[in-house]
């Protein structure tokens, strides 16, 4: 399937999505991969994976960019070549990549009832705000993990905790936009944050 969805963030941000159902082979052929592209996709045991790895490819090409303009720095970071900041994801069936003149991060999840489990790993200010009996308690929580993960992707340190680092203002779900903080090492940074849903999916990004 061609490019499943575009967002124009504003004048420098741009978030693009792709649903996979593309076989193995016809994601494959027509990409030009670098070597250790090429060995990393080869060593992934599951398929899925592998097509994830491929469309965030097509997602690069959707922007103007190939393989040979991406790389990785010691914390698994992704950058580009011309100095413009990338973030990238990839669920199951779908992967997203946002690409601005500032720092971003982007995460996509599908919703799950299992998030529920993992509440108390990730969440702690959110439980004031949050009503487990609710029937969209789920996809709040999924909001918040995505908006986390996000963050994350975009300050890559290690050491840093969702439960502890990051807070994410309260929200409705209709609002598709929050604000989230992450207070590390006694310095407070705000980053603007978006969302959306579809298929049961979760996609959330981050901009300063």
């Amino acid at each position: 399937m061609p490019l499943y969805k575009s967002i124009s963030v504003n004048s420098q941000t741009t978030v693009k999505i792709w649903k996979i159902d593309e076989s193995f082979g016809d994601l494959f052929q027509p990409l030009d991969l670098k070597p250790e592209s090429l060995e990393r996709v080869n060593g992934m045991k599951s398929e899925l994976h592998q097509c994830g790895f491929l469309s965030v490819r097509h997602l690069l090409r959707e922007f103007g960019y190939t393989d040979q303009d991406l790389f990785y720095d010691e914390n698994g970071k992704p950058h580009l070549k011309d100095g413009k900041h990338i973030s990238i994801t990839h669920s199951f069936n779908f992967s997203g990549v946002i690409i601005s003149n500032a720092e971003v991060g982007i995460d996509i999840e599908k919703q799950r009832q299992k998030i529920g489990i993992i509440a108390k790993k990730f969440v702690d200010y959110e439980f004031d705000y949050l009503n487990t009996r609710s029937e969209d308690y789920v996809r709040k929580l999924t909001v918040i993990w995505c908006v986390k993960e996000s963050l994350y992707k975009l300050f890559a340190t290690p050491g840093m905790l969702f439960k502890e680092h990051f807070l994410v203002i309260p929200f409705m779900l209709k609002d598709e936009e929050t604000v989230a903080w992450i207070d590390y090492n006694d310095r407070k940074y705000r980053y603007n944050t978006a969302y959306l849903e579809f298929e049961g999916f979760t996609c959330a990004y981050v901009i300063p």
